[in-house]
């Protein structure tokens, strides 16, 4: 028996040290703990039109969970939107599911990664024909470098959040309504380049991992997605006013239906006990209240 369970533990550790880890691919990995909860971050300010908001998330890694910080990525094509990527209990195990781009939000575990992403849909903006307008009441934007704006206070409720990071048994107990069920079946896109290698450059920062930061990562939320160049070059590069309208990287990469199965697996524990950040209250949205799209008054400045 000990030496079946050695051979398992030498088995996991050998995928592990050979398969790199990405929320976008299909890898299977088996951990004992849940995802830690969400830490608490201000948004930085968008650098510019056609930025989309996509919220920091739990990554696993060669040693353990790390956050990915959130970040303003340039959509694929006018008209998409993101759907963020959650951590579900599924068959005894907790199972990453991937993220997607796609004409409407789908279901992202009633998670609540704020700004905009409050459990069910986006508030955060509308797209309004080729351009992306702002709802300045949750997103934190510049209106004398973004003029594309709008203000919707309805969406806003103040109320004490509830940080746990994934949805199942212990966290958040959310299904998806029809609206999600139809957006899960849309024609999807895979996340960018640049947010692959986001996530990769966050799983090369020791300071990102779980086991270092005690679930409070020092860096929670950056303005541009981070590449494998140097800090140097990625400060500039977020300095850096001379972006594409859009983002064109994925032109020659095929479109997908979201498999919820396309991600890591990992048996169920207890959660991790991590130190924790008194609740706090925030505003958030009413999730029955408006489609993906938002509504309220419109500015353009």
């Amino acid at each position: 028996m000990r030496s079946i369970r050695a051979m398992r533990t030498l088995f996991l550790a050998l995928l592990v040290s050979i398969v790199p880890a990405s929320s976008f691919a299909g890898v299977f990995l088996s951990i004992t703990i849940a995802p830690p909860v969400l830490p608490v971050y201000v948004q930085p300010v968008c650098p510019g039109d056609g930025y989309l908001w996509t919220p920091g998330y739990w990554a696993y890694g060669e040693a353990g969970y790390f956050w990915v910080p959130g970040t303003w990525v340039l959509a694929p094509q006018p008209g998409f939107l993101w759907t963020p990527g959650y951590w579900g209990w599924g068959g005894g195990l907790y199972v990453w599911h991937g993220g997607y781009w796609g004409p409407h939000v789908g279901f992202y575990g009633g998670v609540n990664y704020g700004y905009g992403y409050g459990g069910v849909g986006f508030f955060g903006g509308r797209w309004e024909g080729g351009h992306f307008a702002y709802n300045t009441a949750v997103m934190h934007v510049n209106t004398t470098i973004v003029h594309n704006t709008y203000i919707d206070r309805t969406v806003i409720r103040n109320t004490v959040i509830n940080r746990t990071s994934f949805n199942g048994p212990g966290g958040i107990n959310a299904r998806p309504n029809g609206q999600e069920m139809a957006a899960m079946h849309e024609s999807h896109v895979q996340a960018t380049s640049e947010q692959v290698s986001h996530e990769h450059f966050a799983s090369t920062n020791r300071a990102n991992f779980a086991s270092v930061n005690g679930g409070r990562p020092a860096m929670a939320a950056v303005s541009h997605p981070m590449t494998n160049s140097s800090m140097a070059t990625h400060t500039a590069y977020n300095n850096s006013a001379a972006r594409p309208a859009y983002n064109t990287n994925n032109a020659n990469r095929p479109a997908f239906n979201n498999n919820t199965n396309n991600a890591y697996k990992a048996p169920a524990n207890n959660q991790p006990k991590y130190n924790e950040a008194p609740h706090q209250n925030v505003s958030q949205p009413h999730p029955e209240s408006h489609p993906n799209n938002g509504g309220g008054e419109h500015e353009r400045r």
